[in-house]
């Protein structure tokens, strides 16, 4: 019964596509928007620590508007399509096989409390469904709110974050796939990874979806 009505609910309010209102395919996330998304090589895109650091395509168009979406406009239900752009991009990498542990960036929870939702803890669910991973939302937690580092300049980066972040066990799984929406200074990561560091855990790799067209300032 529950079936027939969301199907008749569908009917009569056709699904658009959020990023074009296409209602061609009854869906939010059209196949022509989905494949006008452009994913990099198969290559690092740069290093932190030596750490290899990937991005799947540029944040533009498409791409920013979905991260957006999800990130301040409540649509969770694109998660999944954030999920499967990374997922599709990484199944390009020599070392998808491996048995990764995902982590998402943390957010601070008053933030999470406030926005009802992890946008990462969410794109990070749907990715492990894709990937048959493992995830752990808990360990890794940000000890306190921050500023958007968009408006800060490198050394305001470095500051704001300066001990944002700790692991409250270090018997990790390793390797561990650290994933984000966004990398632009690549700041974020690189405090991340001091703390995994200190903790004794090397075998990390970070996997973000976009990066800006322009990037400046990467920390390498």
């Amino acid at each position: 019964m529950i079936n027939i009505l969301k199907k008749l609910l569908d009917f009569i309010y056709e699904n658009k596509c959020y990023f074009c209102s296409s209602t061609k395919e009854n869906t939010i996330f059209c196949s022509k928007c989905y494949d006008s998304v452009e994913f990099f090589s198969d290559k690092p895109f740069k290093k932190i620590d030596g750490i290899e650091v990937y991005a799947v395509t540029y944040y533009k168009d498409v791409t920013q508007k979905l991260i957006r979406a999800i990130k301040y406009h409540n649509k969770k239900d694109l998660a999944f399509y954030q999920a499967k752009l990374m997922f599709e991009y990484w199944k390009t990498l020599d070392i998808s096989s491996e048995n990764f542990l995902v982590m998402p960036v943390p957010m601070f929870f008053s933030k999470a409390r406030k926005r009802k939702y992890n946008h990462m803890d969410l794109v990070c669910e749907e990715f492990c469904k894709l990937s048959g991973y493992n995830y752990d939302m808990k360990s890794l937690i940000r000890n306190r709110e921050t500023a958007p580092q968009y408006k800060l300049s490198s050394k305001e980066r470095a500051k704001n974050l300066k001990n944002a972040f700790s692991l409250t066990k270090k018997d990790l799984q390793q390797p561990i796939l650290l994933i984000d929406d966004i990398s632009t200074t690549g700041t974020t990561i690189k405090e991340i990874l001091k703390i995994f560091e200190e903790k004794g855990i090397s075998n990390v790799t970070a996997l973000v979806t976009a990066v800006p067209e322009c990037p400046s300032n990467y920390v390498y």
